[in-house]
């Protein structure tokens, strides 16, 4: 009774900040979307570098509309890893309503886009020659949305938001209330946490499910601190939201969507170690 008190008291009070979080989000998507999009159709071969800093803008469906610009050919390999590496999906609503330091998560968005941005060029590098992946970037196509946003207004939309997420962090708070109280009666956390990149690993998996839970729960298990910053940044930079679905169902490749899926994964649990030990949090 007392988890799920405090799991409800904890929904309430974060709930102003977790709308007024959306609602810039909403804002800013709506402004920025068909821009940004353009500008990665244009950026050719530095649309890793574009996707880097793009990724991190917080906006709706960004992952997915990127893949679909892969599906079609339109860019790069590397340009796709650099999108979902950056891309925040729903961390950045959850730490401004949370309160947490913005120098956090400056850090964290900054670090987020440097790693999709130097794996998004090595990529590219090494992407025709070693994994025999094509991509010639036509000089006149026109671009296609694959994915959509809510056509609603910002304010319902962010309002939509905020009651799912709500729900959401409702739903992880019990649970993780009952789960930290179970593992710490026995010991379970400590002897996870003493294998070295075990926690990294686990984390990218779950942040790899194509769901916007996946990032909250991540997002709420670091807070909790359940999860250290190593694995806090191992599960979002592996968090492409719905990116991974629309790859796998609108590239035709299916060899060339799984050696994707495989790069992000194990670029993102080696950069999770490497910024756990650098201790930037």
């Amino acid at each position: 009774t007392e988890i799920l008190w405090d799991a409800a008291l904890d929904c309430v009070k974060i709930l102003p900040f977790l709308f007024l979080s959306y609602l810039a989000v909403e804002y800013t998507e709506h402004r920025m979307s068909q821009k940004t999009k353009n500008w990665i159709y244009r950026a050719g071969k530095a649309g890793p570098v574009l996707g880097g800093l793009i990724g991190i803008i917080p906006q709706c469906g960004f992952s997915a509309a990127a893949a679909g610009l892969f599906a079609g050919g339109i860019v790069t390999p590397g340009t796709l890893i650099a999108v979902f590496l950056s891309t925040s999906d729903e961390m950045l609503p959850i730490m401004l309503s949370e309160g947490l330091p913005a120098m956090m998560i400056v850090k964290v968005l900054a670090a987020k886009a440097a790693t999709g941005i130097v794996v998004g060029v090595l990529v590219d590098l090494v992407a025709e020659h070693l994994l025999g992946m094509r991509r010639e970037i036509p000089e006149t196509q026109e671009m296609c949305e694959h994915e959509h946003c809510s056509e609603q207004g910002i304010f319902r939309s962010a309002l939509n938001h905020t009651a799912q997420i709500t729900v959401f962090l409702f739903v992880i708070s019990v649970v993780l209330g009952f789960g930290m109280e179970y593992l710490q009666e026995r010991g379970v956390a400590q002897s996870f946490l003493a294998v070295p990149g075990l926690e990294e690993a686990a984390a990218a998996l779950v942040g790899m499910i194509p769901n916007c839970a996946a990032s909250v729960l991540i997002t709420q298990l670091y807070i909790s601190g359940f999860l250290g910053s190593g694995a806090l940044f191992a599960g979002l930079l592996c968090g492409a939201g719905t990116g991974l679905l629309v790859l796998f169902r609108e590239n035709q490749n299916r060899r060339e969507s799984l050696i994707l899926t495989g790069v992000l994964y194990v670029s993102g649990v080696l950069a999770g170690i490497l910024l756990g030990m650098m201790h930037i949090l």
